[in-house]
């Protein structure tokens, strides 16, 4: 069960016994210093780099101050939890196409939620934070003050009076604690206004940085979710096909092996001898080459243990050596993992035909939800992705999972696969079944 928002804990009794109200103090009050440092950084990078544009060294400040929303948005989804933690406000912002930081910042630059959290760094810096400043003062200032007048009485006054809040004067103690006792009765009171205006900022935060769907996004997701169904009916069939052939022509040239073996003992007169001789070889050989077919289709050791015993069985099967470091500590989807799979199958197969490397590495963790695969080789470099199909075709199998393929391979080397695949745990799969025989 969520918990609720701060809309509907205002609306139940027991909001002043929760910890609601010191959630949106303490939002207002983080509010102040991240704000004033927010102003300053503005002011000092456009200044700055006004300044020092004719030297051509400002305008990498200028750059940075365009790109100063994106820091500051990030600090303020994590504030936002303080008083809207049931929807986390995710990060509007794409992985670049490729690797580097001039992909990066090209991709940022024509982003709108760029500019989206530069207005929001530009709102706060100059107007939201000084009236978060009010309230929160104002708050701590009149309870504050009615509340410490018992102790001012007693410091400053010397017991003979005090001045309440600068407004009048109370010249007793018992006039002091009933002023006290009024502060202590206004903190409720005061609780309900600071939670509308922390909830009336949450939405104007969410408001600017979260950018909305718009149609053609809606339509995007429906393809998205076409594809994947498509995708897991290709992946059945694949799986079918491989089950067909493990069990029934494997099975068959099996027996058929078998039996014209058993003939090759009992032959020993020529030509009979020889010509079995022959076909036992060639149904030998046949197994082999429906083997091999069984482990392209859908390798055996992918269903059963996974996606890291099986990375370890294609690593120990390429002629180039390859370290590897697996952390992959539970199962995934079945088409994540496939899709995976044979991303690290024609990367390793790349190495081993055209870089002329001598080690490679791979790599492979899950990191912020997202099963990131590395691939990296020692060779000549030179590796891009438009010039063959089976990196093109890596990368549209990649897509569809809404994931990404990004290769950086300069002449010389070295050459880098780099895999980023949403991923979720898939709980139903055992990690431990037993291996594929």
């Amino acid at each position: 069960m969520h918990a609720p928002s701060l809309w509907q804990a205002l609306h139940q009794r027991r909001y002043l016994r929760s910890g609601w109200p010191w959630r949106c103090a303490l939002y207002f009050l983080t509010s102040v210093p991240v704000g004033a440092a927010v102003l300053v950084c503005l002011l000092v990078l456009a200044l700055a780099g006004g300044l020092l544009t004719v030297v051509l060294v400002g305008v990498p400040l200028l750059l940075t101050l365009v790109l100063a929303g994106l820091p500051v948005a990030q600090v303020e989804r994590r504030r936002l939890r303080l008083i809207d933690p049931a929807v986390p406000l995710a990060d509007a912002h794409q992985d670049p196409p490729h690797t580097g930081p001039a992909a990066w910042l090209r991709t940022r630059l024509q982003e709108r939620s760029t500019w989206r959290e530069l207005g929001y760094a530009l709102l706060f810096g100059f107007l939201l934070w000084p009236l978060e400043a009010v309230v929160i003062g104002t708050i701590i200032g009149v309870s504050g003050g009615l509340i410490s007048t018992p102790l001012v009485m007693a410091t400053a006054g010397g017991g003979e009076e005090a001045r309440v809040i600068k407004l009048w004067l109370v010249h007793s103690y018992p006039a002091a604690f009933a002023v006290a006792l009024a502060g202590l009765l206004l903190l409720p009171l005061l609780a309900y206004p600071l939670g509308l205006l922390a909830a009336g900022r949450a939405q104007l935060t969410r408001l600017l940085l979260d950018a909305p769907p718009s149609h053609d996004d809606v339509r995007v997701k429906e393809l998205s979710r076409s594809r994947m169904r498509l995708v897991n009916a290709f992946e059945a069939e694949r799986r079918r096909i491989e089950r067909d052939l493990h069990d029934g022509a494997q099975q068959r040239l099996v027996a058929l092996s078998m039996r014209l073996g058993l003939a090759r003992l009992d032959a020993h007169e020529e030509p009979l001898a020889g010509l079995l001789a022959e076909a036992h070889g060639e149904a030998q050989a046949a197994l082999v080459e429906l083997r091999e077919l069984i482990r392209g289709i859908h390798p055996r050791i992918l269903t059963d243990r996974g996606l890291a015993a099986a990375i370890e069985d294609v690593a120990d099967r390429s002629p180039v050596p390859v370290d590897l470091d697996l952390d992959l500590p539970h199962r995934f989807l079945e088409a994540v993992e496939s899709a995976v799979y044979f991303a690290v199958c024609e990367a390793l197969a790349n190495v081993a035909k055209h870089s002329r490397a001598t080690r490679a590495t791979v790599e492979a963790r899950v990191d912020q939800g997202q099963l990131v695969v590395r691939v990296r080789d020692n060779g000549v470099g030179g590796a891009n992705e438009a010039d063959g199909t089976g990196l093109e075709g890596v990368a549209d199998r990649i897509s569809v999972l809404g994931g990404h393929l990004l290769v950086s391979s300069p002449s010389g080397g070295p050459t880098l696969f780099r895999l980023l695949v949403p991923c979720t745990p898939a709980p139903d799969r055992r990690p431990d079944a037993p291996p594929a025989r």
